[in-house]
């Protein structure tokens, strides 16, 4: 990745992680369940009985709700697990599955641990993102886990991006690592790019 790159993408984190910050309670609740509802219908959509995705921290759209709802309807959910070798692991979600705080801080659940493979399985992966443009380049937020995940997978399942409404954008600076979604769920609606690969 050259210089100048790495640099707009570090400048371009750090405006959204603050602009993040700044949001209120009353607009985070709004958006958990806005997120909630777009995700349930695009599972509906899909047809999808098996999933992958990530506990939500405390500034992104919350993601926590959509889990325990598809969980209570029968959806297997796999939660991803950090490891120190920039892979992922994967447990499935419980109704009352602890929580603990993984490797960078992040939000991760606690129970029996399937290795890398096991998300190949699901019928729809719903990731992280810092942004998401028109061409459905994805910015995360710098260790590669999921452009790692969704660049190794032979037969990879739809992947969609949670992000806010501000935070799809006309460009991110990208290199030849990173990988497209499919579409952008954010709390008011859900957008499936038409040059998608996926």
């Amino acid at each position: 990745m050259s210089d100048a790159i790495a640099s707009a993408k570090r400048a371009f984190r750090a405006d959204l992680r603050e602009r993040r910050q700044l949001l209120s309670q009353a607009a985070i609740d709004a958006a958990a369940d806005g997120v909630r509802a777009q995700l349930g219908a695009l599972v509906d959509l899909l047809g999808a009985r098996s999933v992958s995705c990530f506990l939500s921290t405390t500034t992104e759209p919350g993601t926590r709700r959509f889990v325990q709802d598809a969980v209570a309807r029968g959806i297997r959910v796999l939660l991803p697990v950090t490891r120190s070798d920039g892979l992922l692991d994967w447990s499935v979600a419980t109704p009352d599955g602890d929580i603990t705080e993984g490797l960078f801080g992040l939000p991760e659940p606690v129970g029996e641990l399937l290795g890398p493979i096991a998300v190949n399985d699901v019928d729809l992966m719903i990731i992280p993102a810092a942004a998401v443009d028109g061409s459905g380049m994805r910015l995360g937020w710098g260790r590669g886990y999921f452009d790692k995940t969704i660049g190794s997978m032979e037969r990879c399942p739809p992947v969609y991006a949670v992000v806010y409404d501000s935070e799809v954008v006309d460009d991110v600076p990208h290199d030849v690592r990173d990988e497209r979604v499919t579409g952008v769920v954010t709390p008011t609606r859900t957008i499936t790019f038409p040059s998608s690969r996926r």
